[in-house]
């Protein structure tokens, strides 16, 4: 059961001191309650409140991990319903499927994929996450040779290895045990020798079962096996059953603190339809799973899942933004344009690639608005004369550049004789509103 705010209050130093970032140790409790706070964020508690606190204030989906390096994995440790109510935190994994019937070349075209899959999209790397390698065969040799051969041409992307043969996992996890795979496969019928398996090798075990009594039994048979890090799939394959599958193991985690389906919920979308493969993917990606196995990875279907993901896995409540400096874009002269925006990340992106369309060198300040967009940031008193005129001053510019012309947005062209006043020496431009007239007006010039 869950501790009250109040209990677990009165396991907590009570002294007040802020260091965990709230204001009491009631408040930080009631936050923790909440599961709104971590426990770790109180270096004065007590190593026998953190036995009694650990389970309580617990993420109620378990964090999980698998691959290693730059390109691990890591899933759940959700603690919300609703993105609005606190940011989701670990992105749903995309992972794409390799089956050993296929031939060796088909098999590296889709791991050289998987490894040539990442986009830049508003100063984030987006990117196909994992492979998941099926022994569709049932043939623990040709297992291991679809394992080596996408090794061989992926050597550092996440795996999961999918099989419900015993003889065929224990073989397939020793090649890669030391990449941290997810062992998928295990069920009612096998479950105690893939739990010895995952044990041995240190793995995440992948566990499926038809319906959420069955999973949740087999989620607790895992645990009294001692394997603590699963991966849960309820049989959901259709969109209908997916989304209402995976949002009751939502909500009896969050809601109900129900341990036996507190894990990362792992989605098969793949179809023969690629438009219905990605249509089911998204569903997966929105409606919280942790990872959606898909059958292609075609360049259309990347782009439109990577951003849905990147939208949902965005915290609402903090803007997305970029360093505050000046940035070079092609190779400014001395005598080449001067212009100005705010650091929210989708407004710099857009002026930037309408700079580079323009093919005019060019130089770009980007003034720190809490990552506000222009309009919203001058009526916030974020990007006023006083303290565009103060960044400019103190970036130094004036020692790289020959003319003092400073481009504004046209969107806030009130400012422009305030900053002129505020800047001796400077001539202030008005440019477009809108960033799609900024070709035609550099080249204008």
């Amino acid at each position: 059961m869950a501790l009250s705010g109040v209990e677990i209050f009165k396991l907590l130093p009570k002294t007040n001191c802020k260091k965990c970032g709230h204001p009491t140790c009631l408040a930080f409790a009631m936050k923790l309650a909440q599961r709104q706070a971590s426990l770790d964020a109180c270096p004065d508690v007590s190593e026998e409140a953190k036995k009694v606190l650990g389970e309580a204030s617990a993420p109620p989906i378990r964090p999980v991990s698998f691959g290693v390096g730059s390109m691990s994995v890591k899933m759940g440790e959700e603690t919300v319903l609703f993105r609005h109510e606190k940011k989701f935190v670990n992105p749903c994994a995309v992972a794409v499927e390799v089956k050993d019937t296929m031939e060796d070349g088909e098999i590296q075209e889709i791991a050289d994929g998987v490894m040539h899959s990442e986009i830049d999209r508003v100063g984030q790397k987006l990117r196909i996450d994992a492979i998941l390698i099926n022994n569709a065969s049932n043939d623990s040799a040709r297992f291991e040779k679809a394992v080596k051969a996408v090794m061989a041409e992926a050597p550092d992307v996440a795996l999961i290895l999918a099989t419900h043969n015993p003889s065929a996992a224990e073989a397939a996890v020793k090649l890669v045990a030391d990449k941290k795979p997810i062992l998928y496969g295990a069920d009612d019928s096998n479950a105690e020798a893939m739990a010895s398996i995952a044990k041995t090798h240190k793995v995440p075990l992948g566990v499926s079962a038809k319906g959420l009594d069955a999973l949740s039994a087999l989620t607790e048979k895992m645990k009294a096996l001692g394997v603590e890090d699963l991966v849960i799939d309820s049989g959901a394959r259709s969109a209908r059953e997916i989304l209402e599958a995976n949002t009751l193991v939502r909500r009896a985690a969050i809601r109900k603190n129900f341990k036996s389906l507190g894990y990362p919920v792992i989605t098969f979308a793949q179809r023969d339809d690629h438009m219905l493969e990605a249509l089911v993917a998204t569903l997966g990606i929105a409606k919280y799973s942790s990872i959606v196995v898909v059958s292609s990875i075609e360049k259309w279907k990347n782009v439109a899942l990577f951003t849905l993901r990147q939208n949902i896995y965005t915290d609402p409540q903090v803007p997305m933004q970029v360093e505050q400096k000046i940035y070079k874009i092609g190779e400014p002269a001395a005598d080449s344009p001067f212009m100005i925006t705010t650091n929210f990340s989708l407004t710099y992106f857009i002026v930037s690639g309408e700079v580079e369309n323009s093919k005019v060198p060019c130089r770009l300040a980007v003034m720190d608005s809490e990552g506000l967009s222009v309009l919203t940031a001058w009526a916030a008193g974020k990007f006023t004369a006083s303290k565009i005129a103060q960044f400019i001053q103190e970036s130094g510019i004036e020692n790289e550049i020959k003319k003092k012309e400073l481009i504004i947005p046209g969107y806030v062209a009130i400012l422009s004789g305030a900053i002129e006043d505020k800047l001796p020496g400077w001539k202030v431009t008005v440019g477009p509103r809108e960033a799609n007239g900024i070709p035609a007006f550099l080249k204008s010039r």
